[in-house]
Parts: structure tokens; C-alpha cells; sequence
């Protein structure tokens, strides 16, 4: 068991993983993780709970745990190149027959995604705070995509969405010109339409009644995402 941080290590190369870049596919599952709590794991400085295990074997697609960490052997490795294949076979035909395939009882990890509850302002913006949020689960209608949820208030985003509606983001730090967006600008945030142009940028209403925020050349513009669906 004291060889766990040693396997880690191994299957995150396998995967042709950083320490880094394994901390970010952490993160975007909400098991907040770093680099440096990675490399305590692979080194056995300490051992992940029982959550962020099951999300690295998800991550590196163990089925096996228990063989994969040595803890106990699986019998059909015993079995020669054809024996191997007759098993494959067997499990095929059982899998296929109604009488033997329970799908109602397949697991499946659900996904958590943060909402914010401090709502970004259509109209004239609010800081949006990370610290105010709550995890709900994701179900089917919601985009593979979205990294977060946030709740507009205003109506400069009307007609196509609505003061109060929850919009859903995928996070990433750039938008293309004419792509919807979730922006901070002079500590304030909104959901806007990004306009990048050769005379500057822009922030635009999809409401009409609300003139475009000019952002200004040495301005700071912070993109928290892109508006990828609503609700």
C-alpha cells in the first residue's frame, strides 16, 4: 500500500500528464487540486481521500483498482492468449442477453458544477465574487462544456436571455470578436457580446437600448468564459 504515490506517478506519465496539467483536470470536476498536493501524493507524503482517488482513476481509466495497485490479483491473468479470448467472448454473449444485463445497475460518476449566487448584471454589472457559489449536479441538459453557472439580472441581454435566467460558461481567458461572454471590467461583471474591432473594443447589449461600453486601449479586461448554453 506504501507504493500508492509510486503508481500515481506512473499512470500520470502513462497518460502523458504534467503535475500541472493533472491538477487542472482535477479542478474541473470540483476537486480542487495543485501541483504541489500532487507531487505530496506521488512522493507518499500523503494519500488522496477517497474522492480525489476515484477521480484520478476515472482520469487514468482504471477499472481494476484493486490489481492495478497490487492489492489483490484478478484470476484471469492466469489465462493463456486463448483462454483470454474465450473470456472476451463469454462476456460479450452474457452482456448481450437481457437476462444477464442489469444496465440499470451500471455506475456512473456524476458531475458538480458551481453556480453563482451573487448574479453578474446584464444591465450595469456586479463584481462577481468566486467565493459565493453552490455545487449542483449536472444533469443531461446541461453542456459537457460548462464550467460554471451564473444568474443574470438586468435586460440588456434580452430577447435572448432573461433577467433572472442561469446561463452556463466554459471557462477560458480569450473570446473571439462577436462571441457572448462573461467579462470584468473596473470591478464590475456582464455578460455581454465582445466586439474587436481596428477602432478598439467593446462591450455590446444585445438589447438595443443600452449604449456599447467602450473599453479603453490600457484598460484591464478580465474574460472569466464564454456563454455556451442557459436554462
Amino acid at each position: 500500500m506504501n507504493q500508492i504515490g509510486k503508481k500515481l506517478a506512473e499512470l500520470r506519465i502513462k497518460k502523458n500528464l504534467s503535475q500541472p496539467e493533472l491538477a487542472e483536470l482535477l479542478s474541473n470536476i470540483n476537486i480542487p487540486s495543485t501541483a504541489q498536493k500532487i507531487s505530496k501524493w506521488e512522493t507518499d507524503y500523503s494519500i488522496p481521500n477517497a474522492y480525489q482517488f476515484l477521480a484520478l482513476c476515472n482520469i487514468f481509466n482504471i477499472r481494476d483498482v484493486l490489481e492495478c495497485f497490487n492489492i489483490s490479483e484478478n484470476p484471469s491473468h492466469s489465462l493463456n492468449e486463448l483462454g483470454q479470448q474465450r473470456l472476451a467472448e463469454y462476456i460479450e454473449l452474457l452482456v448481450s442477453n437481457e437476462r444477464y444485463n442489469n444496465s440499470s445497475s451500471v455506475l456512473s460518476f456524476s458531475r458538480k458544477i458551481k453556480l453563482f449566487t451573487l448574479p453578474a448584471s446584464a444591465g450595469t454589472g456586479q463584481f462577481l465574487d468566486s467565493d459565493y457559489f453552490e455545487l449542483i449536479d449536472a444533469d443531461s441538459s446541461l453542456p459537457d462544456s460548462a464550467d460554471f453557472g451564473i444568474r443574470l439580472s438586468g435586460n440588456s441581454m434580452e430577447p435572448k436571455y432573461k433577467d433572472g435566467q442561469i446561463i452556463w460558461v466554459h471557462r477560458q481567458n480569450t473570446l473571439s470578436d462577436g462571441e457572448i461572454g462573461v467579462f470584468s471590467f473596473d470591478n464590475n461583471a456582464y455578460c455581454k457580446k465582445i466586439s474587436i474591432s481596428s477602432s478598439g473594443t467593446k462591450l455590446i447589449s444585445l438589447n438595443p437600448d443600452y449604449p456599447p461600453i467602450d473599453i479603453p486601449r490600457n484598460a484591464s479586461l478580465h474574460v472569466f468564459g464564454k456563454v455556451v448554453g442557459k436554462a
